[in-house]
């Protein structure tokens, strides 16, 4: 894949050791596909970590470094797309479409208007990495092709 849209579930895995870590860090390592995702990640990922530390998963300076080094790499090494207008009507039309949480609504909308893009310029279509098997199945269904981190332990 060479341009990929990682919604929060599956760029996570990338700090947090759980399902699919190794390959979403062996495909980020050396593939280096051209990594996208939204600015919502950012807030959802600081929720996740956060959770993690409360429930004992995360020592505080471990919290600490976790964040430190995510906030270097989101501002560095992902392509980070911000929630546009176009974004929240495309959002707002998929979610009257399809049974969608609202985070995952603007990251689904983000990601499609992203590959309708590539697809105007020629290019290769994005791949949608998401650790949901339901939103994967929706992403299909708006026909986005997907993966999932979690289908490779």
């Amino acid at each position: 894949m060479s341009v990929a849209y990682f919604d929060t579930s599956a760029l996570v895995k990338c700090y947090i050791a759980e399902l699919g870590s190794d390959w979403i860090r062996t495909l980020l390592e050396n593939q280096d596909p051209n990594v996208f995702t939204s600015l919502m990640t950012v807030i959802e990922a600081a929720c996740t970590f956060a959770r993690r530390q409360r429930e004992g998963l995360l020592s505080s300076d471990d919290h600490h470094q976790l964040l430190v080094v995510f906030d270097y790499d989101f501002a560095y090494r992902y392509n980070v797309l911000g929630v546009e207008p176009v974004v929240i009507d495309r959002a707002r039309q998929m979610a009257n479409r399809q049974p969608l949480r609202a985070y995952d609504a603007v990251h689904l909308a983000t990601a499609w208007l992203l590959n309708e893009e590539l697809l105007r310029a020629d290019k290769s279509p994005l791949t949608f990495v998401c650790a949901d098997d339901r939103l994967i199945t929706i992403a299909q269904t708006e026909g986005l092709l997907t993966d999932n981190p979690n289908h490779h332990p």
